[in-house]
């Protein structure tokens, strides 16, 4: 009876240690994985976050622990980019806007009828004329530009019956666009009279008629329910948005070049999902909005992309610019 008891407590005492000994080593093999926590100010349910964690996350688990903060949880927005340069951070969501405070330089991919959609965009992004912008963001802010992701194209939405074709046809147009020169110069090279509005206050501007119009993507369109104070959508994707997946050059500096290969791929591969599913959702937009009564029209935007890169060209926006890179973009 006795050594039975002795036997139990020696069965018991050898479980116990194989499960500290099992606890400790993958505490072990947790710590000696690459942390890689991402900041953003973007929704935890937008494609963006979802693509990620689908694609990028369970690709790089062998070797790092992938952790996203999304809603400025971790940093406050605008802040992402100097704690990856600090040392801070591993991982975040760039806009072009965002570098263009850095670099100016890159203000022309957050200008209007530049990248065209979102095969261009990833066309340009993986053209060698972007080799010195990647090569300036990873020297002066210590940051790796990943991948391109496609987050939308932005559409006019009116509150007028005048069916709009080309720019002519926004001549005295009330066009609500945030209120910096940037935006507002957008506004202007659309054909429209830009008028500032914060975003809290369209819906009651269309309905009023302070202002003809608004700019966004048709998720955000959708989203406020703007189409219930507007009859067309005008389908000129003026601003074709993106993000940059972008990781500390520090970090990546230490991984082994087979773990770079994997963290590349993976980036790439949420990328692409992204812009499949976004542009899927933009599709369903589209038949939504006709369903409620919307007219949906697909205007001239040759003559829309001329007009506003004829302005641009002649703007103090585009002195930041290489010589003759808008061209090459043009022409991918």
């Amino acid at each position: 009876m006795m050594g039975t008891l002795l036997s139990r407590r020696t069965m018991l005492s050898l479980l116990v240690s194989i499960a500290l000994v099992c606890c400790l080593a993958g505490q072990s093999m947790a710590a000696g994985k690459i942390k890689l926590r991402l900041a953003s100010s973007g929704s935890p349910t937008g494609t963006r976050a979802l693509a990620l964690e689908e694609k990028f996350g369970p690709a790089v688990a062998a070797f790092a622990e992938y952790e996203p903060h999304w809603n400025s949880s971790l940093f406050k927005q605008g802040t992402e980019l100097e704690a990856i340069a600090r040392g801070n951070l591993e991982m975040a969501l760039a806009s072009a806007q965002e570098l263009a405070v850095f670099f100016p330089e890159f203000s022309i991919f957050a200008t209007g009828y530049v990248h065209r959609d979102a095969a261009h965009q990833r066309a340009v992004f993986n053209d060698p004329l972007m080799d010195p912008f990647k090569k300036k963001v990873e020297d002066e802010l210590n940051m790796k530009l990943l991948s391109v992701m496609y987050f939308g194209a932005r559409q006019l939405n009116l509150r007028t019956d005048k069916k709009v074709m080309t720019p002519k046809d926004m001549a005295g147009v009330n066009l609500r666009m945030p209120g910096t020169d940037a935006w507002q110069f957008l506004g202007k090279a659309l054909g429209a009279n830009p008028t500032p509005m914060a975003f809290a206050e369209v819906y009651t501007g269309l309905q009023t008629g302070a202002i003809d119009g608004q700019d966004n993507p048709l998720p955000t369109t959708v989203d406020k329910k703007l189409y219930e104070v507007t009859k067309q959508v005008i389908l000129t994707s003026h601003l074709v948005d993106l993000n940059y997946i972008s990781i500390s050059k520090k970090v990546w500096e230490k991984m082994t070049p087979e773990q770079q290969a994997t963290v590349q791929s993976a980036a790439d591969a949420a990328a692409a999902t992204c812009a499949e599913n976004q542009m899927a959702l933009e599709a369903e937009l589209v038949t939504f909005l006709k369903e409620q009564g919307l007219q949906v029209y697909e205007p001239d935007v040759d003559a829309f992309r001329k007009h506003a890169q004829e302005m641009y060209r002649d703007s103090e926006f585009s002195k930041a610019w290489p010589k003759g890179l808008l061209e090459k973009i043009n022409s991918l």
